[in-house]
């Protein structure tokens, strides 16, 4: 008898919606974990090239803490490609501004840089308050490991 691999097929995926409460978690420790849940690493039937994950609603993205001195030493680079055309943003003012933005930031920057990476990060929904627009779609409030 033959082990065969499982491979999964677009009709076995199930996207779920999940909604993550950011107030008071560090923004690395939640960026995996949305990263995770995006991409769909916590389903068994996980595989590298297809989009396997969630759609994942994050609110209170104001209320993320970082460690350290990252609010004043943490910089966001913006290059126009002209002479003298980069914008820096510190943390806190971006933090201050679009707070979404910053957890949007985080997140992508542990998805994988292709189209798989792009259409993967488009099921991310950051919002500032703890309102969000997605109540049709029912989504289940998930608890993050407090790690």
């Amino acid at each position: 008898m033959l082990n065969k691999t499982y491979v999964t097929k677009a009709a076995d995926i199930q996207h779920q919606w999940l909604v993550v409460d950011a107030a008071n978690q560090n923004l690395g420790r939640l960026a995996t974990q949305i990263a995770t849940l995006l991409r769909g690493k916590h389903k068994p039937i996980f595989t590298p090239g297809m989009d396997t994950g969630d759609f994942v609603i994050v609110i209170n993205a104001e209320k993320i803490t970082v460690t350290g001195n990252k609010l004043t030493e943490k910089f966001y680079y913006a290059y126009s490609g002209y002479p003298g055309g980069l914008r820096t943003t510190m943390l806190r003012d971006q933090l201050a501004k679009h707070p979404d933005r910053v957890i949007t930031h985080a997140v992508w920057g542990m998805l994988p840089h292709n189209k798989l990476g792009k259409a993967i990060l488009k099921k991310l929904k950051v919002y500032k308050g703890s309102e969000h627009p997605h109540t049709a779609q029912q989504p289940v409030e998930f608890k993050l490991s407090s790690s």
